[in-house]
């Protein structure tokens, strides 16, 4: 098994990987990181069977990688804190193990990834989620009324300003508590893609396409977005984009 752990304290990093080789002398860590910047740099590339992640980096929250690369990974959180539970949860968290935490604790994360494995297969690539937890709908608020948003009704989904929009066919925009990471596995494949780290955006939606250098498209959506963005499909995802139009 190929581990990553993304740790800001040496010592905490290498105490980690020495319990790993300890419970399975066949595990491999892959890597070590200290920061947001540089993890988001490597998962750009690489993907790992697991994940040994910290949420208090050098450069803030780890939660801020998953808003600027898809990570499909399974998740173990470590943290001297106990109120980001739901957090990470939300985002591919499997396990959340409080420092200190003894070999005996690695060791029963590992064994709940094995567990979860055997049952239910953790989604690896692209938007393909596990059976049966596609969405059909959304409950939005706009004050005290609450409405029911149809997925045919979606248009696209944008990140902006720590937040995640749902942007409808008839130009409404409401705020969804999920981040693009959590929300990109649980939306229909053939419909949805996510064009890079902002948007996720419906095949209907798109109104027209430009190519640009680096294999990258520029995508016109109908309806546009309030704010003034160039909406691109980032180089590495255009292969995928070019077969998902396809489809």
């Amino acid at each position: 098994m190929k581990i990553l752990i993304i740790e800001d304290e040496e010592l905490a990093s290498t105490t980690l990987q020495n319990m790993l080789r300890r419970i399975d002398a066949q595990i491999e860590i892959t890597a070590s990181l200290e920061t947001v910047a540089a993890a988001v740099n490597w998962l750009q590339h690489h993907k790992p069977d697991l994940i040994f992640m910290d949420i208090h980096l050098g450069d803030g929250e780890s939660f801020g990688i998953f808003s600027e690369v898809n990570v499909n990974s399974p998740v173990i959180f470590t943290t001297a804190y106990d109120q980001y539970t739901l957090q990470a949860f939300k985002h591919q968290g499997i396990d959340y193990l409080l420092k200190p935490f003894d070999e005996a604790d690695v060791r029963a994360a590992l064994q709940k990834l094995s567990n979860i494995r055997q049952t239910t297969p953790v989604p690896t690539t692209g938007l393909a989620p596990a059976a049966g937890r596609l969405r059909n709908r959304f409950m939005v608020k706009i004050g005290n009324l609450i409405k029911t948003i149809q997925m045919d009704e979606v248009a696209y989904f944008m990140a902006s300003d720590k937040y995640l929009y749902m942007v409808t066919k008839g130009q409404q925009r409401y705020i969804i508590e999920e981040t693009i990471s959590s929300l990109e596995p649980q939306l229909q494949p053939d419909n949805f893609f996510r064009i890079n780290r902002k948007f996720i955006i419906s095949i209907t939606a798109i109104k027209e396409m430009h190519k640009l250098p680096r294999n990258r498209v520029n995508i016109i959506l109908n309806p546009p977005p309030i704010e003034s963005v160039d909406i691109i499909v980032s180089e590495e995802r255009a292969e995928q984009f070019k077969q998902w139009l396809d489809l």
